[in-house]
């Protein structure tokens, strides 16, 4: 099936509040554990760069996880960082989690590399996708830990409509036909493979991680 693209940005404020209410709870959840184990021998103390935050969902579950780390947070859409800013004053997180409206990878940073570069749900929005990772390249130095989970393509549209059906169930509708339009714009795992050949990220490697996901990982080499 090839791949239809979606709008790169959700800048509607009921869209931003449908993502911010929804439970990523089985997915989301995953992620800090899985970033433990495959990082065991990370500093405990570390500053984090979040590409395409959205509403924070993940950046406040690792946050949560690893009390040590600070995190600069960018995304394109203000509604969304609007929903970002209430979970983070929620959740007592506001000195620690910087938010940075701008997208990548033109956005001003605060700092030219960070420890930790993590990117969750991004990719499939992205028109071109080397701006996730000439920004990841640029902003990456040695020992820097890479940790991007995206959703992958399925190989056909009945596919997609299964796993849209078996995973938005109770969800409003916007999420509903939001989640199937993202499963349709998501890459497959060759094409990311090529996408970090391009970027000379030979360093990292993506693997298949559920039934409507994959991740990129890697520790910059020194």
């Amino acid at each position: 099936m090839r791949r239809i693209p979606e709008p790169e940005l959700m800048l509607d404020e009921e869209q931003a509040r449908a993502y911010a209410a929804a439970d990523f709870e089985s997915a989301h959840s995953l992620y800090p554990k899985l970033f433990d184990t495959l990082f065991p021998d990370r500093p405990r103390r570390a500053l984090v760069l979040d590409i395409g935050c959205g509403p924070c969902d993940v950046t406040i579950r690792f946050a949560r996880a690893n009390p040590g780390y600070r995190f600069h947070a960018v995304d394109g859409s203000a509604a969304m960082l609007t929903e970002a800013r209430k979970a983070l004053r929620r959740r007592q997180l506001v000195t620690r989690v910087k938010l940075i409206e701008g997208r990548v990878p033109d956005t001003a940073l605060p700092v030219a590399t960070y420890d930790v570069i993590l990117s969750s749900s991004l990719l499939h929005h992205l028109q071109e996708p080397q701006a996730l990772w000439q920004t990841i390249q640029r902003c990456s130095k040695p020992g820097t830990r890479v940790f991007v989970v995206d959703l992958r393509r399925p190989a056909t549209r009945d596919a997609a409509e299964a796993l849209a059906k078996k995973y938005s169930v109770g969800e409003p509708n916007v999420l509903k036909r939001d989640f199937f339009n993202s499963l349709l714009a998501a890459f497959t795992p060759r094409e990311v493979g090529q996408q970090l050949t391009a970027a000379e990220l030979s360093w990292l490697r993506v693997a298949a991680l559920t039934d409507r996901h994959l991740m990129v990982s890697g520790q910059c080499p020194g």
